[in-house]
């Protein structure tokens, strides 16, 4: 399997999640909430792929970098983390077994449920 966590990015959600910057939605919130295909690409464009990545749990270091398609398991909406999205990737993450990807989100919702 080529996605594996993003560490970079499972850091920056427990900065986020330290710092209050969680939107305590739903579960099935996310598909509202996820930013738009435009939203993305200008983010791309102010801030750098880097920076989306950031954004995104699972890297897969077998498609082209610097490419969307290289991350996937996005948890925020560029400012802030998202309880919907942690709770639907964790979901996703454990139907295709990306384990380690749903250990990091389950324990990313068990930070953000324990404020």
């Amino acid at each position: 399997m080529a996605t594996k966590l993003n560490r970079k990015a499972l850091e920056h959600a427990r900065s986020l999640v330290k710092k209050g910057k969680v939107e305590r939605d739903v579960r099935d919130d996310w598909s509202e909430h996820a930013p738009s295909t435009d939203e993305e690409n200008s983010f791309i464009d102010k801030h750098g792929f880097d920076e989306f990545s950031k954004w995104h749990l699972g890297i897969d270091a077998e498609k082209s970098e610097g490419t969307k398609g290289s991350v996937s398991f996005p948890f925020g909406d560029f400012k802030k983390v998202h309880r919907c999205a942690i709770i639907s990737l964790e979901s996703r993450a454990a139907q295709y077994d990306h384990d380690d990807i749903s250990k990091a989100a389950k324990k990313l919702l068990e930070e953000i449920d324990a404020d």
